[in-house]
């Protein structure tokens, strides 16, 4: 990633922060959408510069990243952004600088309390059948190892644009987790239309992004 442009979020004391990231990212999203690569992907990326420093842990800075000045003059952020333009102010495109380190923002899968349950239930079945054991004594034995929906990743509620595309009806929002990842070099992997790299288990396949 050569070139960046920065989107500071004002929030009012009326307007909070994670309100205005709601806004801002659900529109990036659309952007990265209608700009994407490929199948879902995209050529450009997004940094969180203030992860960890606010009580809002994604910060108050959305950083959107590309190999070519073009793809972010191409994007044209301003356009889809003219709605809020009260709550955020965004720079001019420049070159990264020379001297950096990297990371990488990750979409981290969170199952929610209902997700565990449906899963619970169905390997409880699974093992029944196999077992011949009645499934609540199969359900207490799995209750031993039952993972927690309790995650203290950010994250933003957002509607899929994808999904929406598929189906007009199906809007419903859902939280997208991000999670940052430090890497020792810079390395190059896809990233989905969120801008983000998709949680895999091998580190080499995620995009690295300068941090500066």
């Amino acid at each position: 990633m050569k070139y960046y442009l920065d989107i500071t979020l004002l929030p009012e004391a009326d307007i909070t922060l994670g309100f205005i990231w709601q806004k801002v990212y659900q529109q990036v999203h659309i952007a990265l959408v209608d700009n994407k690569v490929g199948g879902n992907e995209s050529a450009i990326a997004v940094s969180f510069p203030r992860y960890g420093e606010h009580a809002f842990l994604l910060g108050n800075q959305l950083r959107l990243l590309a190999n070519e000045e073009s793809q972010l003059t191409k994007l044209n952020i301003a356009k889809w952004l003219n709605r809020l333009e009260d709550y955020v102010h965004i720079k001019s495109i420049k070159p990264v600088p020379a001297e950096v380190t990297y990371t990488a923002f990750v979409r981290q899968h969170v199952k929610g309390e209902a997700r565990i349950e449906k899963d619970m239930l169905s390997k409880a079945k699974r093992w029944a059948e196999k077992s011949g054991q009645p499934i609540d004594t199969c359900l207490a034995e799995l209750e031993k190892s039952k993972p927690k929906a309790v995650n203290s990743l950010p994250f933003i509620w957002l509607e899929s644009q994808e999904t929406k595309q598929r189906n007009l009806l199906d809007s419903r929002k859902f939280p997208l987790f991000i999670k940052k990842v430090g890497l020792l070099a810079q390395q190059t992997g896809v990233l989905n239309c969120y801008g983000l790299s998709e949680n895999h288990n091998n580190e080499e396949k995620l995009v690295s992004i300068p941090q500066f």
